[in-house]
């Protein structure tokens, strides 16, 4: 084999190995944002200048309300167009309220005990309707 031959085909690695990590790091960035969290999806990303502070809803927004129900009991939430607002937390046999956020948010959440487990429900509004965004499930550690 001629090191012409052998320089060939290395250029031709170099460049297929240029391509693939561009390819790569194209496909992470326009997608990375939906795949590293849970957070507003669509058109309901909120606007820079809105994310700090009150949010208050756009009053042409339509109500969509959902009754999120699990082992801990039932949290009734309501979006407006892109702001949560958590208006009842019911509890079931066993367990108690420790918080949850009324809003107006761009995210609320509810915090469920019982015994030594706690579970915490966090709605956004996800075009509009309310969609659970993340449920974590604590243990709290034994008192030996």
């Amino acid at each position: 084999m001629t090191s012409r031959r052998i320089l060939g085909y290395l250029l031709a690695w170099l460049i297929a190995a240029a391509v693939a990590v561009t390819v790569g790091v194209v496909a992470v960035t326009s997608v990375g944002a939906s795949v590293r969290d849970r957070g507003p999806l669509g058109n309901d990303v909120p606007p820079p200048e809105r994310s700090e502070g009150v949010r208050s809803p756009d009053p042409k927004a339509a109500v969509v309300a959902r009754t999120i129900e699990d082992e801990f009991g039932r949290f009734e939430v309501e979006c407006r167009g892109a702001v949560a607002y958590g208006l009842a937390p019911e509890p079931a046999a066993g367990w108690r309220v420790v918080s949850y956020e009324e809003g107006p948010d761009d995210d609320v959440d509810a915090v469920f005990a019982s015994g030594d487990r706690s579970i915490e429900i966090e709605v956004y509004c996800n075009q509009g309707r309310p969609a659970v965004g993340d449920r974590e499930v604590k243990t709290l550690p034994d008192d030996d």
